[in-house]
């Protein structure tokens, strides 16, 4: 039988991923839109669903449209912001550097399930469809175990 004041505390991580939200499509040769109105009403809702959940760290690609999202979080959390490139990120040192922590990422429809499916270990998400922006992955890893949750937000 294990003493509890013998066991070690579970260690938790948990990530929460959305992809930005509504973005001006009006020009489309634009390849870095800011947020529509409804886009940044949606990311103020982010920040309200977020606001009694103790984030420690806000990531975001290095657009407009996901620094947008990301901003009002972070804001409400006075963090800035770490922008990351889903491409070229060392992602064993992003899980390294963010364990035991409780971390908003904001991505792309293409980019986002991956990180979520990268940090869960297998591949759970697809793609996320272009006209989605009510997504919200949540990855918990406790003790080096993952489980994930995805909600639908409007």
């Amino acid at each position: 039988m294990v003493n509890a004041q013998d066991a070690s505390p579970s260690e938790i991580t948990t990530y929460y991923f959305i992809r930005h939200a509504e973005k001006d499509t009006s020009d489309s040769s634009n390849r870095n839109p800011h947020l529509t109105k409804e886009g940044q009403s949606r990311a103020v809702k982010w920040s309200t669903l977020l606001s009694n959940i103790k984030l420690d760290a806000v990531y975001s690609t290095n657009y407009h449209r996901t620094i947008e999202t990301a901003q009002p979080s972070a804001s409400k959390h006075n963090l800035e912001i770490t922008t990351y490139d889903p491409f070229k990120m060392d992602k064993k040192a992003f899980i390294e550097n963010t364990k035991g922590k409780t971390v908003l990422v904001v991505g792309h429809s293409n980019t986002t399930p991956v990180f979520a499916n990268t940090i869960i270990g297998e591949e759970v998400y697809k793609q996320l469809d272009e006209s989605n922006y009510t997504s919200l992955f949540i990855v918990t890893v406790t003790n080096g175990v993952a489980s994930h949750q995805l909600l639908t937000i409007e």
